[in-house]
């Protein structure tokens, strides 16, 4: 049986006073307006960042990757771990005044388990969850269909938010998808698609109300303009610096950049439905053909390390023996001619075309595919279209760009999504042995049997060459130093509660 209570951690969630002044608003400077913030229809880093200001989880994980009580004040497995009950923290509010309490949770999660979750990506995620069940008015029973290891993990963030019952019933799950509301430090003001979002501070916050009365969000697709906008004053905090402008922002005396591993990995996935690359020699001569060191080198100013798999290396499941293919323009070039690749066949490369510093990977990884013979052909796309509708639809050329945030730290979250047959992000790869290992890892409470397997899938995945795995990225983050007690997280979920500006 695992237990676990607390209270209130201090350093997450404060004891500020009520009473606390509140002044001005704090400015920040995304690259991708999710356009919908429903915690069930999205999977992009980008609602992250602006939603866990506005919606809370049972669990919270704090900036040092720690799992502390949200919602839920204590949670204990019971029955032999088929079961996890939650007790729910009392007198909290939503944003509209309505109560939080066990039927809101049940409501949550009904919905994203039922038929409302099914047309989004982050049913997949919580499978694991047979129902919920009230117990009493502050106490709720999750029965489990089987074990999930990162169960704790997903439920502090993205689908597993608590949403309110009666708003949602009274206006529609189309108006909460632009009018969202939840019990969070901050709460919507007004959204202007491809624009901003604005909150204000919800001073009934049950952590302690914000230090800031206003929060607004700006949507700023280009780099170079967050960048500029950062430098002007009209931004306080801007995501995503490219590497590029990181010296220009750290040699502004007014500005700060903060540098810090991430979780999320970039890629090339290959698209196995075509004739060409679904040939496994062909994709081993293509990994073979790229010089990930001279990209990270000379695009990315060694803000990047090179990866084998798709994950960190803070990542569960990480194995630190298996390394990238060599860099090897004769083997590539022997390969692609094993598998009868003619000289100057075509090969298609889509991006995302508002990612300036992908956009000097692509070009490089196409200026490596040409050396070994072939004939690339770079095809951008605007972001939402690209992941809410190619990727998924199974729309990509031979070779496309997937940026993945593993986010729970664990490479269960990763391999399963993008790796099982039939997945939303997978919609063209598919092998028997390899759904087996992942169904096998995917339900196991032995954590070290389970280590043993994710680093079998990934030497597999490895073997198989169904992606280039090109490097793991620091974030970059540029702050003004207006901005009062701002650290940038690792998983990119912020929580600005406790964040002022001068």
């Amino acid at each position: 049986m695992m237990r676990f209570t607390a209270l209130f951690v201090t350093a997450l969630l404060g004891t500020a006073s009520v009473s606390q002044a509140q002044t001005g608003t704090l400015t920040v400077a995304t690259a991708q307006d999710p356009q919908n913030w429903d915690p069930i229809d999205t999977f992009l880093i980008a609602w992250g960042t602006v939603a866990h200001n506005i919606y809370d989880g049972l669990i919270i994980r704090t900036p040092d990757l720690k799992l502390q009580p949200g919602l839920a004040t204590k949670w204990t497995y019971l029955n032999g771990g088929k079961t996890l009950r939650f007790t729910l923290r009392k007198g909290v509010k939503f944003h509209n005044g309505e109560p939080f309490n066990a039927n809101a949770v049940k409501f949550s999660f009904d919905r994203l388990l039922g038929a409302e979750g099914k047309k989004g990506p982050q049913q997949a995620n919580y499978t694991s969850i047979k129902q919920v069940k009230v117990v009493d008015p502050y106490t709720v029973d999750f029965i489990l269909a089987q074990s999930d290891p990162v169960l704790l993990t997903k439920l502090a963030g993205y689908g597993a938010m608590i949403v309110p019952p009666r708003y949602i019933k009274e206006k529609g799950a189309a108006y909460f998808d632009t009018h969202p509301v939840g019990t969070g430090p901050f709460q919507f003001v007004s959204y202007k698609n491809g624009e901003s979002i604005r909150l204000q501070a919800f001073p009934g916050y049950w952590g302690g109300k914000p230090k800031v009365a206003n929060l607004t969000f700006r949507f700023i697709e280009e780099p170079a303009t967050r960048v500029a906008e950062l430098q002007s004053g009209r931004v306080d905090i801007a995501t995503a610096i490219p590497v590029a402008q990181a010296a220009t922002v750290k040699g502004n005396s007014k500005l700060s950049l903060q540098a810090v591993p991430s979780p999320t990995v970039q890629a090339l996935r290959f698209n196995v439905s075509h004739s060409l690359t679904k040939d496994v020699r062909v994709r081993r001569a293509l990994n073979h053909a790229v010089d990930r060191d001279a990209i990270i080198k000379s695009i990315l100013q060694g803000y990047a390390s090179p990866i084998a798999s798709l994950q960190s290396s803070k990542s569960y499941g990480y194995d630190p023996n298996l390394k990238p293919y060599p860099y090897d323009p004769a083997k590539a070039k022997a390969l692609l001619a094993e598998a009868g690749v003619k000289p100057g066949t075509p090969i298609g490369i889509d991006f995302i075309g508002t990612d300036a510093v992908f956009r000097e990977v692509a070009q490089a990884v196409a200026g490596f595919f040409q050396a070994a013979g072939l004939k690339p052909e770079l095809k951008t796309y605007e972001t939402n279209t690209f992941y809410s509708d190619i990727i998924p639809k199974n729309k990509t050329s031979n070779a496309y760009q997937m940026g993945w945030g593993g986010w729970t730290f664990d490479f269960d979250n990763t391999a399963y999504l993008l790796y099982h047959s039939k997945q939303f992000w997978n919609p063209d790869y598919s092998n028997k042995t390899l759904d087996a290992m992942l169904d096998k890892q995917h339900t196991m409470s032995d954590q070290k049997q389970r280590l043993v397997i994710l680093r079998d899938i990934a030497r597999f995945t490895h073997e198989q060459a169904i992606d280039i795995p090109l490097y793991n990225q620091q974030d970059l983050w540029g702050v003004s130093k207006r901005v009062q007690g701002f650290q940038a997280p690792s998983d990119s979920l912020l929580h600005l509660r406790t964040v002022s500006v001068k």
